[in-house]
């Protein structure tokens, strides 16, 4: 076949030396991309890594509206203060707010549940925008609600219809998906300010949410539903499912402001949240400032192009990386945990929400790029959660370990940061740290260690554990090296091999093998049971690449380049369907049985560069970027998961991808962009320039780098980086 080639050139320039026309990649983020479908994204208003995230909720449970909204949807039950971008697993939605001018008296014998919808109104999208740090939506009673937030404070501006009675109604007992409500409480210390908590369990056994609500102008009443009953509050009340309401007169006032500040460790920090992040009673004043806050990290990677269904989908995909982690100490420092006390972060900021099994795969890795500073605080977290419960964290859910998934991913995060030389945080203790984790007993870590593997009739998801904890181990030998202790490096790098032992010369596969270590019988390499079986949200075929620390060793036990590219070639043409009754939802945006929609697959297509045919993964990426995402609301084939879909996005679009997460290597892809800037600091760049890159045009021929011919189909962290 006779292929069209671009030339490639990786540039290191100094900012102030470029004065090119560059777009404002502000204005081409699309917050709806990926709420339909299986995206699991939200609309609302967030900062970058923000502790509020302000946005409307639904009222629907189930796994399409685990970020509480799906732009399938019909309906707003109100606008809650906290939620989850792109989760498998729905939660959080604490403090729904509901501006509503609609009169109802409950009928006999109805739940605070059944009452409240009445108040609901109807979703039209025609009369709904958003855009970063902002929400804007018509109600069907025609009040108009904007929204906007700072790092840890919602705020709320209402336009209601003239000469009518407003309600603003506090639903503390909403529930998404597996939440549910254990005690709430108000308070109130004056007609402008409310206060409270929402105490819940879920996906976090113990969660704990504190709110102060100050109102731009004096509720006349405030009252409670109590079995869909309207009563006046007349002292504080704690309850369970509880709805307040606070009642205003629009012939006094037509719009209504409202600040919502949050903590997880008191009122008192709530309040100071209030105090010090919002001056004064100027909404599009802060609107602006948290758009401008967006301008400034997305204009960390300018591109030029004239394809703006491209700039569309690179700058929503900048923006969804950067929803989570999320904020989570407030303005004292405090936060509650999971050993039920207040801690305090002394000299950083204490962050929640790692999704590790995903983000640390490519969205960590950006982060190394982007926003070193938050790297150093995010491993600080991570080190404190070590203090709290005595393990590295591996799926942190508003400072509560949820266990959820598989490995301990902490660890190539650190390594990562490690290799790199970012932050200050305590060298020796983080080795300790993810030492410590490696040699846990739980999840099939003391079968993993006495055999060499876990064996399946021993462990459920005794593969993909195997496979993960081997790269793990692989992260921690390389600090151990780096660090000088050599019989734990080699140790470790022992352990990394493990990977060796389920791999099946027979079938080519790595495969289910009990303590006896004979290989299980009954298998198919495209099976799959999301409850149930040897591989995590997959099957054999998307498994079997998952060894990103030994590639080579992975071709020579496949039988060598030719063999490696020809099951390579297979995986992304077979036509055959995954498997099984209970196959799991999550494998999804299939080419062949390459599974985009779910990160196990990520650094797949890149690994024909290590085999020597580096054009079919710059075939294959690219139509990946054009296949499996778009500008619609169901631009993105599977679960976002906090950034991690999009994380792959940005790396693959700019040309490169990191294969093995904690080596500070980018493999080279297909650039689809002419330029691309990414600031390093106030003094330099990197560019990439792709001359005459288009649609047909996405082979590499050659590459330099500072004008001198890069002979490996690589970059290191610290090209791009250096000055």
């Amino acid at each position: 076949m006779l292929k069209q080639f671009i030339p490639f050139i990786f540039l290191l320039l100094f900012l102030a030396s470029c004065n090119q026309k560059t777009l404002k990649p502000v204005d081409y983020v699309d917050p709806f991309i990926g709420t339909s479908a299986h995206g699991h994204t939200y609309p609302g208003a967030s900062l970058p890594f923000g502790m509020v995230q302000l946005s409307p909720d639904n009222g629907i449970t189930g796994w399409d509206w685990c970020s509480g909204y799906n732009y399938s949807s019909d309906s707003i039950a109100g606008f809650g203060h906290t939620h989850l971008s792109g989760t498998g697993i729905g939660d959080l939605a604490d403090i729904i707010i509901l501006p509503s001018t609609k009169r109802y008296l409950a009928a006999p014998g109805e739940t605070n549940r059944e009452a409240i919808k009445h108040f609901w109104s109807k979703l039209d999208h025609s009369k709904e925008m958003a855009n970063p740090g902002y929400y804007f939506i018509e109600m069907d009673d025609s009040t108009q609600v904007h929204l906007t937030c700072t790092e840890r404070v919602g705020l709320h501006r209402y336009y209601f219809p003239k000469n009518k009675t407003a309600r603003i109604y506090i639903d503390l007992g909403y529930s998404q998906n597996w939440d549910k409500t254990v005690e709430s409480y108000f308070e109130i210390v004056n007609q402008n300010t409310l206060v409270g908590y929402r105490y819940s369990k879920g996906w976090t056994a113990d969660q704990k949410v504190f709110f102060a609500i100050k109102f731009s102008f004096p509720f006349s009443t405030f009252g409670i539903l109590e079995n869909g009953r309207e009563s006046y509050m007349l002292e504080n009340k704690t309850g369970v499912d509880m709805i307040g309401f606070a009642e205003f007169y629009t012939e006094n006032t037509d719009s209504l402001m409202l600040k919502v500040g949050l903590s997880s460790a008191s009122i008192a920090g709530a309040q100071e949240n209030i105090h010090t992040e919002t001056k004064g009673w100027d909404f599009w004043q802060r609107k602006k400032e948290a758009r401008e806050k967006w301008a400034k990290e997305l204009e960390k990677i300018k591109i030029e192009t004239t394809n703006r269904e491209h700039a569309k989908v690179f700058y929503t995909a900048l923006y969804h990386s950067m929803l989570a982690p999320n904020l989570f100490s407030d303005k004292y420092g405090e936060y509650y945990y999971q050993d039920r006390k207040v801690q305090t972060a002394e000299g950083f900021d204490m962050y929640t929400v790692f999704s590790l099994w995903d983000t640390f795969r490519a969205a960590h890795p950006l982060y190394t790029i982007m926003h070193p500073n938050r790297v150093n605080d995010m491993i600080k977290s991570m080190l404190a959660h070590y203090d709290r419960t005595g393990l590295l964290p591996v799926w942190v859910l508003q400072g509560y370990e949820t266990n959820c998934m598989i490995g301990y991913h902490s660890v190539p995060v650190i390594a990562d940061a490690i290799h790199k030389s970012i932050g200050n945080f305590d060298i020796d203790k983080a080795y300790e740290a993810m030492k410590t984790s490696a040699m846990d007993k739980s999840e099939g870590l003391d079968h993993y260690r006495k055999y060499g593997y876990i064996p399946y009739e021993l462990e459920n998801q005794a593969v993909s554990k195997t496979l993960e904890y081997a790269y793990d181990d692989w992260c921690i030998a390389s600090i151990a090296e780096k660090l000088g202790k050599k019989e734990d490096a080699g140790y470790f790098q022992e352990r990394a091999m493990n990977y060796k032992n389920v791999f099946d010369p027979q079938t080519k596969f790595m495969r289910g093998k009990d303590s006896l270590g004979n290989w299980r019988q009954d298998f198919d390499p495209l099976f799959s049971n999301h409850f149930n079986a040897d591989f995590t949200e997959g099957n054999a075929w998307q498994f079997l690449w998952f060894v990103p620390h030994d590639v080579r060793g992975l071709i020579d036990l496949i039988g060598g380049n030719e063999a490696f590219v020809a099951k390579l070639d297979s995986l992304f043409s077979i036509k055959a369907d995954v498997k099984g009754e209970h196959k799991s939802p999550d494998i999804s945006g299939l080419i062949g049985q390459y599974a985009h929609g779910n990160e196990p697959s990520h650094h797949v297509a890149y690994l024909y560069n290590y085999a020597g045919q580096p054009w079919k993964t710059q075939e294959i990426t690219n139509r990946i970027i054009n296949e499996l995402y778009n500008s619609k609301p169901d631009g993105l084939c599977g679960n976002e998961d906090c950034g991690q879909m999009s994380a792959w996005y940005v790396f693959s679009a700019l040309g490169m991808y990191p294969v093995n997460p904690a080596n500070g290597i980018y493999v080279i892809g297909s650039p689809i962009f002419p330029k691309a800037e990414i600031k390093i600091n106030e003094s330099k760049s990197f560019i990439i320039e792709a001359k005459n890159v288009s649609k047909k045009n996405i082979y590499i021929q050659s590459a330099n780098l500072n004008g001198k011919p890069l002979e490996r189909s690589y970059i290191k962290h610290e090209e791009i980086t250096a000055g």
